[in-house]
């Protein structure tokens, strides 16, 4: 009830103060497992990435986002759960394992931090996505957001085709390799602005 409500108000919110236009939301798997992962430009994203799609996105949300405690309990009834950045978060990639296990979308930015302008050039993208993908097999399914968040200013989320990484379950890894491979997924990302 709480999200259905919740996402009733995003979209007249968003149809009143912004122009957003949703591309390839067909994309979205209607069931089963699979890794969000998109770009970061905005406290914002997950509710403009969110708002179109029928299933709930459980996303990896930073742990300071859980401190205030109302905030905490609506993001919580939203899906989210916290990581700790800057250190690697077992607890956290626990959580998403079996989030994933259980079939569900579970939403990351692999970039780890809100980027406005560099479209990921300068920053290192974090070994995450590669991680979740080889511990469950699940599919990744890249978006791209692009846009401010000025009221009144347009905004574009692009969904793209969900897409498999070959990975070996039970090969270990380096932490150097799947930085790479999450850099390869986070170039997907880019495309789709480029595409979409």
């Amino acid at each position: 009830m709480f999200i259905k409500t919740g996402k009733a108000f995003l979209k007249i919110v968003f149809l009143l103060f912004y122009r957003v236009k949703v591309i390839g939301i067909e994309n979205v798997p209607e069931k089963g497992a699979a890794i969000l992962c998109a770009n970061h430009v905005g406290e914002l994203d997950m509710f403009f990435i969110g708002y179109k799609i029928k299933r709930l996105v459980r996303y990896m949300a930073k742990s300071e986002l859980f401190k205030n405690p109302l905030l905490s309990r609506i993001i919580k009834k939203l899906g989210a759960f916290p990581v700790r950045r800057g250190k690697a978060d077992v607890e956290a990639i626990k959580t998403a394992i079996n989030l994933l296990n259980d079939g569900h979308i579970v939403g990351i930015f692999p970039e780890g931090t809100r980027l406005k302008h560099k479209h990921g050039k300068t920053v290192k993208v974090k070994p995450g996505a590669a991680l979740l993908a080889q511990k469950t097999g699940a599919p990744i399914l890249p978006v791209a957001v692009e846009g401010k968040y000025r009221l009144f200013s347009k905004i574009k989320i692009v969904f793209g085709k969900p897409f498999a990484l070959d990975l070996d379950k039970d090969k270990k890894y380096t932490n150097n390799e799947l930085v790479e491979i999450s850099e390869g997924i986070m170039k997907k990302v880019y495309l789709l602005l480029e595409e979409g």
